[in-house]
Parts: C-alpha cells; sequence; structure tokens
C-alpha cells in the first residue's frame, strides 16, 4: 500500500499541467498544489506518485491507473472515475463531495476515516479496502466486491448497499440504520448475528 505519510521523496511534477492530461506517465513524481479542475484523464498511468493539495474538481478519469500512489489534502469534488485501477493508493485527508466511480479495481485502497457522504460507487472492486471509521452516511455503494475490506467503526446509514458483497461487515461495529440491502444481504447479515434463518 501506498506511503501515507506524504514525505516521500521524488522528482518535481511540471505543475503547468492542466486540462488534458491523456495519455500521460508518470512514475515516483510528487505533485504539489496542481490545478486539474475540469481536467480531462483517458488512459494515464500514474505509478507511485505523491499528491498533495491537488485540485481534483470536476475532472473526468476514464481507464486510467493511479498505483500505489498517495493523496494528501486533495479535493476530489465532483471528479468522475470510470473504469480506473486505484490499487494500494491511500488518501489522506481528501475530501470526495459528490465524487462518482463507475467500475474499475480499488482494491487496497486505503480510505481510513474518509467522509465519503454523497459519492457513489458502483460495480467497483475494492477487495481488502481499509475503510475503517468511513462515514458514508447517505452514499451509494452498489454492487461492490468488499471482500476481505476493514469496515470497523464505518457508518453506512441510509447508505445504499444493494448488491454489494457484505460477507465481512460485522452488524456488531457498523452504523447501519435504514440502509437499504437485497433479501440475500440481509438473510447474510442475520444469519452473521448467529441467528438461524429458516423457511416457514
Amino acid at each position: 500500500m501506498a506511503d501515507s505519510s506524504g514525505d516521500r521523496a521524488g522528482p518535481p511534477a511540471d505543475t503547468e499541467i492542466r486540462d488534458e492530461v491523456s495519455g500521460l506517465s508518470y512514475s515516483n513524481v510528487v505533485f504539489v498544489d496542481v490545478d486539474l479542475t475540469e481536467a480531462t484523464n483517458d488512459g494515464s498511468i500514474f505509478s507511485e506518485c505523491t499528491f498533495r493539495r491537488v485540485q481534483f474538481n470536476a475532472s473526468s478519469h476514464t481507464n486510467s491507473a493511479f498505483l500505489n500512489c498517495t493523496f494528501s489534502r486533495c479535493s476530489f469534488f465532483g471528479a468522475t472515475f470510470t473504469g480506473c485501477k486505484l490499487v494500494g493508493t491511500t488518501f489522506d485527508r481528501c475530501t470526495f463531495s459528490t465524487l462518482k466511480v463507475d467500475g474499475g479495481d480499488w482494491s487496497f485502497v486505503g480510505l481510513r476515516g474518509a467522509d465519503l457522504r454523497g459519492t457513489s460507487f458502483r460495480g467497483v472492486r475494492m477487495r481488502e479496502a481499509d475503510l475503517t471509521n468511513v462515514r458514508a452516511e447517505g452514499a451509494t455503494l452498489r454492487d461492490i466486491d468488499l471482500t476481505r475490506a476493514s469496515l470497523h467503526s464505518a457508518n453506512l446509514s441510509d447508505c445504499d448497499l444493494r448488491g454489494s458483497n457484505l460477507s465481512t461487515l460485522d452488524p456488531a461495529t457498523v452504523e447501519l440504520k435504514n440502509a437499504v440491502i437485497g433479501w440475500e444481504q440481509a438473510v447474510a447479515l442475520v444469519t452473521s448475528l448467529g441467528l438461524d434463518v429458516r423457511p416457514d
């Protein structure tokens, strides 16, 4: 998983990069105070890069990769990620209001303590993701693969969880008030509480 300290050394980034960042490839680069508001990113690859106070507001990312990267104090207001790969990437004190993620692989991602209220994740692979203490009230987390994900002390109240794999979710440690789930998920959760579910 990417280093969350935000102090990793690396060559300075070109701070004039704006709007169109498609087809680029960076490795071990540090981006500081770069404004990528409304930028379009199709197919770029960022490997073990660090982003500090970068503005991704209303940006669009398609079929791109951010591998083992670190995002520190970045803003993702209204950003969209479609079919992107963020395996091993860590987010530290970032803002995600109205972020939309459709498909892609976010396995091993670090979102500990993140405020995901109002965000939408659909069809995303988030295996072994660290979602400890996440606040996701009212978020959409549909058809998500959460196999072995850490959800301890997460707040999923009013969250749409239909179709997601909740096999490692412990109802005793997660806030689920008014969360929306399907019948099969309901049976799995009740069973995890030690109840014996039988047909009439």
